[in-house]
């Protein structure tokens, strides 16, 4: 479920975060549906809770989960297609292809490889 690399150079936190948003937006965790408690996933992890409750702070403040008193953390029903997250990751990808475009790759290239990637393959 979820992992946690100690040479990774990102805080634990963020991975945890990273994992948990993963895991909502491709649907592994369904709206509505009740989420480990920080104390069983810290025992798993063999991490301190607090770091645990900071992801799911961050999980949700971006609105991918919310909690209810006395009785957890729950996903929330993310709508997608108007995510902040998803303008976030378009800029970046705006400014990857102007730089790509800088470095010769033209058009057709780029659609070949979103066509691959759409596919489900790889690209070297």
């Amino acid at each position: 479920m979820i992992s946690v690399n100690l040479r990774d150079v990102r805080p634990i936190y963020e991975q945890i975060y990273d994992s948990f948003r993963e895991q909502i937006v491709k649907g592994i965790f369904k709206p509505d549906e009740k989420l480990p408690s920080v104390r069983e996933i810290a025992a798993e992890l063999s991490i301190n809770p607090n770091t645990i409750q900071r992801a799911f702070s961050k999980l949700e403040q971006e609105g991918y989960v919310y909690t209810v008193s006395g009785r957890g953390t729950f996903t929330a029903a993310v709508n997608l297609q108007s995510h902040p997250k998803r303008d976030e990751l378009f800029a970046k990808f705006d400014h990857n292809v102007r730089e790509l475009f800088s470095y010769g790759v033209n058009g057709e290239e780029l659609g070949e490889r979103i066509k691959k990637l759409s596919e489900g393959g790889t690209v070297k």
